[in-house]
């Protein structure tokens, strides 16, 4: 197997795809302006992203093996690329829909596909949680990108303009490019691909996965995160722009700063990890987390509005609360090494279909929750609430550390 070229081809499927999915800020505060709904309604926009996820990756993870990951990845890519292009042809908040719901579809496909892969490409655990923090890393770069490119089609003085809706036939290129890059990389299966036990069974299999007591901590873990990371990163150009009242662009820019923490945190962490245990390492960023957002929310009350690209008179507090992504960076990868290195490399994809599940439940209620709070009551609020799923991934990797320690690498019966 020609690993560097598959792992090329994995890096840009998720630079791809991070640009779409985290997105759903930009697109929010867009809709709001374009179409002139409400916050409350606007935050579906999450949901019809994750929810397709979590279902889609519940129902065909234990079945990709016998798909194919190039293929299932290709047709994530497919299905994306087609969305993008009608996306600016029917210019709706309903075909906003209906453009995260194949994002959610796709992206299904795409993450039990490249997890299972990074399996059977690294042989032990360091490299496993280092690539698999150099893949996450990556998706970060693309989601960094991603604010500017959505900012560059933004009219800054006319809320009301859908200029922006031109960005999709870029996407749309890209994904054509990747597809093309897949289907000419050597990618062999045969490991994976010789399956003796029916669908059904290997679907059972994966359920029976959470019977494991390492498993069900992780999924409390996995989904808690996913709703800080989420309730973030999709209200945070909102938050910049009615409570620390920056312009619509900028608002977009400066967001990109908690984009640009996480891709360096993430990046870095490949390098940490080899260095200091895990769980060290993430008792000390859950740690941060909770300083910085006492430290920097405090100072976003009452400020004036500022003039458009005045980045002189952009307020500390915009600059200092996207830096959080810095230390919540390395806990997602780290934790789904930490799991998916306990189990046998056979029972990756099912695994990683719980992962993505109950990653993307824990999304829908991160952006909904927080848009919910954020409507009811105000951002700061919204935002102060994170500290309570802090303090309880703390007790859960407590739990996580203490369960892989007594299992060892666990061989799980197929029922």
């Amino acid at each position: 197997m020609n690993s560097w070229r598959i792992k090329l081809s994995l890096l840009l499927t998720y630079l791809v795809f991070a640009i779409l999915l985290n997105s759903v800020g930009v697109v929010i505060l867009q809709v709001i302006n374009n179409y002139e709904v409400s916050k409350s309604s606007a935050s579906v926009l999450e949901g019809f992203k994750d929810l397709p996820i979590a279902i889609v990756s519940f129902f065909v993870a234990s079945y990709l093996p016998r798909f194919g990951y190039r293929n299932a990845i290709v047709l994530g890519l497919v299905i994306v690329s087609l969305a993008c292009i009608v996306m600016p042809l029917i210019p709706s908040f309903a075909m906003t829909k209906i453009l995260f719901l194949s994002v959610g579809v796709s992206f299904a496909l795409v993450k039990v596909s490249v997890y299972a892969t990074v399996g059977l490409i690294t042989h032990d655990r360091q490299s496993h949680a280092a690539f698999l923090n150099t893949i996450e890393g990556f998706f970060m770069v693309g989601v960094l990108s991603g604010y500017w490119i959505f900012s560059l089609f933004i009219d800054p003085d006319n809320t009301k303009s859908t200029q922006w809706l031109q960005v999709y036939y870029w996407l749309s290129l890209l994904c054509a490019f990747n597809i093309l890059l897949l289907l000419s990389t050597p990618f062999k299966q045969s490991r994976q691909a010789e399956r003796k036990d029916s669908a059904i069974t290997e679907f059972l299999a994966m359920l029976n996965l959470v019977k494991l007591p390492m498993v069900y901590v992780f999924v409390i873990s996995a989904f808690l995160y996913v709703l800080i990371e989420q309730g973030i990163g999709t209200w945070l150009p909102t938050f910049n722009n009615e409570i620390i009242r920056l312009p619509t662009d900028m608002s977009i820019q400066v967001t990109s700063i908690f984009a640009a923490c996480l891709a360096l945190g993430r990046l870095s962490a490949g390098v940490i990890l080899k260095r200091i245990h895990w769980y060290l390492l993430l008792n000390i960023c859950l740690i941060a987390m909770a300083a910085l957002v006492l430290l920097t929310l405090p100072m976003t009350n009452n400020l004036e509005p500022i003039g458009n690209n005045d980045w002189s008179s952009v307020p500390l507090a915009a600059w200092l609360f996207p830096c959080i992504g810095l230390f919540m960076a390395p806990i997602y990868p780290a934790i789904n090494s930490v799991i998916l290195s306990a189990l046998p490399k056979d029972k990756h994809a099912a695994m990683t279909g719980l992962i993505v599940l109950f990653s993307a439940l824990g999304g829908t209620c991160g952006s909904m929750l927080t848009g919910y709070v954020f409507a009811v009551f105000d951002g700061q609020t919204a935002f102060y609430l994170i500290l309570i799923p802090i303090l309880i991934i703390m007790i859960t990797l407590r739990l996580l550390k203490g369960n892989v320690q007594r299992s060892g690498t666990v061989e799980v019966v197929t029922p």
